[in-house]
C-alpha cells in the first residue's frame, strides 16, 4: 500500500505542467532620467503576473512573468509607452509597427513618443535630424505629440527614434 501511495505522488508529480517563469532583457531603451524609470513602470504595472527591473544606468528593462503571453504583453505596452530596445528573448518581438509607409514626406506628425524632460526632447532631436532632409521639429517636454519637416523619408524618422531607444507612430 505504502509503495502504491508512494508511487502516485511521484506519478502525480512528474506530470504536473513546468511552471518556468519567462524574462526578456530589453536593452537600448531610452532612460535618462527617473521619470523616464517611472515611466516605465507605470506602463507595464496592469501587466498581470509581470515584474520589471529597470536599471537606468544600463539603459535595460527586464520584464519577467509566468509565460511568454504575459511578457510579451509588458514588452507591448513598453511599445505603447513610447520606449522601444531590443530584446534578449528571441520569442519577445517589440513591435515596430508605427504607421510609416517608407515615403518621401514634407510634414511628419508623431504621437506616442515618451517625453517626460529636456533629455528626452533632446534625443529626439538629435535622433530626428540625423535623417537626411530633416530640418526641424516641435517635440516638447510632456508633448502628446509633435511634427517632423522637411523632405525626408517617414519610415527613416522612426528608425531613428528606436535607434535611441524611442518609439512613436504616425499621427491619424
Amino acid at each position: 500500500m505504502k509503495n502504491m501511495l508512494a508511487s502516485v505522488v511521484i506519478a502525480s508529480v512528474i506530470t504536473l505542467p513546468a511552471t518556468a517563469e519567462v524574462s526578456a532583457k530589453i536593452s537600448g531603451v531610452h532612460l535618462c532620467c527617473q521619470s523616464c524609470v517611472k515611466g516605465i513602470e507605470k506602463a507595464v504595472a496592469d501587466v498581470k503576473g509581470t515584474t520589471t527591473d529597470v536599471d537606468k544606468d544600463a539603459g535595460t528593462v527586464r520584464l519577467t512573468g509566468p509565460d511568454k503571453a504575459a511578457v510579451q504583453k509588458a514588452a507591448n505596452a513598453l511599445v505603447s509607452a513610447g520606449y522601444f530596445g531590443k530584446s534578449s528573448n528571441d520569442s519577445i518581438k517589440m513591435a515596430q509597427e508605427t504607421g510609416a509607409k517608407g515615403e518621401k514626406v514634407q510634414t511628419l506628425k508623431l504621437e506616442g513618443v515618451h517625453l517626460c524632460c529636456g533629455k528626452c526632447v533632446s534625443a529626439v532631436e538629435k535622433a530626428v535630424k540625423s535623417v537626411a532632409g530633416v530640418k526641424d521639429h516641435t517635440a516638447k517636454k510632456n508633448a502628446e505629440s509633435f511634427e517632423v519637416t522637411g523632405d525626408f523619408n517617414d519610415k527613416e524618422v522612426l528608425d531613428a527614434l528606436q535607434s535611441a531607444g524611442l518609439t512613436g507612430k504616425v499621427a491619424k
